[in-house]
């Protein structure tokens, strides 16, 4: 079943069966990575057990980084169309991108305990993602400040949205800066293995189950950002339920 992103954020029958559609392929995904990373991929001979991490670690930083990605184009473009609807998108981004990122930041500490005998260092990489986690959190902050400072809803205002849209713009550009660390600073951390210049030096059943795992992680992501998009368009649509808006003004369609 083919699946746009309007038809996931429908709230319609049709969108309930292709957020449905979207629960079950990320289950299979899941189960798929759960069965290739335990059962199939070897045991690194240098890190051991720990590096199984990997299927968890590797996909919550890659998916927060699409997260980011998409609170990029989504607080762009609420800047320029003044919409919404983008806001939404945005906000339910941010708040994916933010809790994957604690998530990286966790399991990432755990493995460099268990191989770096050490819960955190003060590595390029990991002083990155953590000024990135700090960024995004910072914009759900000030929403949730200008919001209570102004007796206002967290969403659908432009005098809260408009400022939250221009950090989150300005925090992507982190991002580069995360993943291309280890390239430009001396890091403990390994540089890439699926994405590096020669040919990849990792087992192609580990690359399996890493691609199946980064594959459950995106479709999951989807269907976690299609729910909250739609539970925030009802929340929006209840607040203004009562209060009748002319169509060239209504906060949603306004450009």
């Amino acid at each position: 079943m083919r699946s746009s992103t309007v038809e996931l954020t429908a709230d319609s029958p049709h969108g309930a069966a292709a957020r449905r559609t979207t629960a079950w392929t990320a289950a299979g995904l899941a189960a798929g990575a759960g069965l290739a990373g335990g059962l199939l991929a070897p045991t690194d001979a240098g890190q051991g057990p720990a590096q199984r991490l990997m299927y968890l670690h590797v996909p919550a930083a890659w998916v927060a980084y699409l997260a980011f990605a998409v609170v990029l184009v989504a607080s762009g473009a609420h800047l320029l169309r003044n919409d919404a609807r983008w806001d939404r998108v945005a906000l339910a981004a941010t708040e994916i991108g933010v809790v994957l990122t604690a998530l990286t930041l966790a399991t990432g500490s755990l493995w460099g305990h268990l191989v770096w005998g050490t819960w955190w260092a003060w590595d390029p990489r990991l002083v990155a993602t953590a000024l990135l986690f700090l960024a995004y959190a910072a914009a759900l902050a000030l929403r949730r400040s200008l919001a209570e400072r102004a007796g206002l809803p967290p969403h659908g205002d432009p005098r809260v949205t408009r400022p939250v849209a221009v950090l989150g713009v300005a925090g992507f550009l982190l991002v580069p800066v995360v993943h291309f660390s280890v390239l430009w600073w001396r890091s403990l951390h390994q540089q890439a293995t699926m994405l590096a210049p020669e040919r990849p030096p990792i087992d192609p059943r580990m690359a399996l189950a890493l691609l199946l795992a980064v594959a459950a992680a995106t479709v999951a992501a989807t269907w976690v950002l299609a729910h909250r998009v739609l539970r925030l368009q009802r929340q929006f649509d209840a607040r203004h339920a009562a209060r009748p808006w002319p169509p060239a003004r209504r906060p949603d369609l306004v450009r």
